[in-house]
């Protein structure tokens, strides 16, 4: 998908939610909407070494994780995903400390959460669901992985060689690639052929299909429909949400080198919060003092959040040699003594 003006498919309202599952995506998307203002400004603070924004992407992530069975399901997160982890239940300041550097990966519990650790890796979650859901599959359950990735990350060898072993052994996945656009400074058509990502499906052997990711509910359908295929054993799909990164590609990016204006402001038209409550108003399912509601408590649980990662206590220095080695060598005790000497 070019990056100035989305199709006009995209203008058009996804399929009806339940009342109460509208709202409560939208409740979810706010508060990550407003825990990502604050994790921005603790990076601003010095609080957090650097942060990736998902301004712009809340209705792709809350949609495509609120249509997972937290039972059985497991998601594979990259660095972005903090809504899906919000969605999913994830102790949010414990996946914040991953942000602060207190932890690699996050110090939350993935098997609680159904939430893979944080991910840096480009396309390095996508072989990891592949592996979880073919042990699914061989393990005779109905769980299914779904696969975090952005059309930057569409572009690597692990994402075709792992979206290639799904499709022949039909593993129960679903690939959730959220197109926001630029792969960092590369517009989609620097870097994805054949029209769309979506489109590469078919030479895996699965279906794929393009949503509006900007719109809730479409993604929510979607990928509820892909989930119900792969635990019904129709193997994995693909679903490139079509959406767009408002802020930078992290705090220390600077769009002004590479992006227009004018593509800014076109996309800010379409945000998915503002989107999210027209829907609302307009079903007649939420009224003013609802949203005067949420805004204030979604406020504070963001606060919540960033006064709790804030406070964190540091790991010790010990732990730079406790999770290493199973069994730790000769050499790594030395260096833990030699450490020990000189903080006394």
């Amino acid at each position: 998908m070019p990056t100035g003006e989305p199709p006009a498919s995209q203008e058009e309202p996804g399929p009806a939610l339940p009342a109460e599952l509208s709202r409560r995506l939208y409740r979810t998307m706010l508060t990550a909407r407003l825990l990502d203002a604050e994790a921005v400004a603790l990076q601003r603070q010095g609080v957090f070494p650097a942060y990736v924004s998902l301004r712009g992407q809340e209705a792709a992530q809350v949609g495509s994780a609120a249509a997972m069975d937290r039972e059985r399901d497991f998601a594979f997160p990259t660095y972005r995903e903090m809504a899906v982890a919000l969605t999913l239940g994830v102790d949010m300041v414990g996946y914040m400390a991953s942000h602060r550097a207190l932890w690699h990966g996050g110090l939350y519990d993935p098997m609680a959460s159904r939430f893979a650790p944080v991910n840096a890796v480009v396309g390095g979650p996508v072989p990891h669901a592949v592996g979880w859901a073919l042990g699914e599959k061989l393990a005779g359950r109905t769980g299914c992985a779904v696969s975090y990735f952005g059309d930057g990350a569409s572009s690597e060898g692990d994402v075709h060689e792992a979206m290639n072993l799904a499709g022949v052994l039909g593993a129960p996945v679903v690939f959730v690639c959220q197109n926001n656009g630029w792969a960092l400074s590369v517009p989609n058509e620097g870097q994805v052929a054949g029209g769309s990502v979506a489109a590469r499906a078919a030479g895996y052997g699965m279906p794929g299909t393009a949503v509006d990711g900007n719109d809730a509910a479409a993604v929510y359908t979607a990928v509820g429909a892909a989930l119900e295929r792969a635990r019904s054993g129709g193997g994995p799909s693909l679903v490139e949400a079509l959406t767009y990164r408002a802020a930078p590609h992290s705090t220390s990016d600077d769009t002004s080198r590479y992006r227009d204006p004018a593509e800014e402001r076109s996309w800010a038209g379409r945000d998915p919060l503002p989107r999210a409550r027209a829907a609302l108003e307009a079903a007649g399912d939420a009224d003013a003092a609802f949203f005067e509601r949420a805004e204030a408590e979604c406020r504070t649980e963001a606060e919540r959040v960033r006064d709790g990662v804030s406070a964190a206590p540091e790991p010790p220095g010990s732990d730079l040699f406790a999770h290493v080695f199973r069994e730790p060598t000769e050499e790594l005790a030395r260096q833990r003594r030699v450490w020990q000497e000189e903080v006394g």
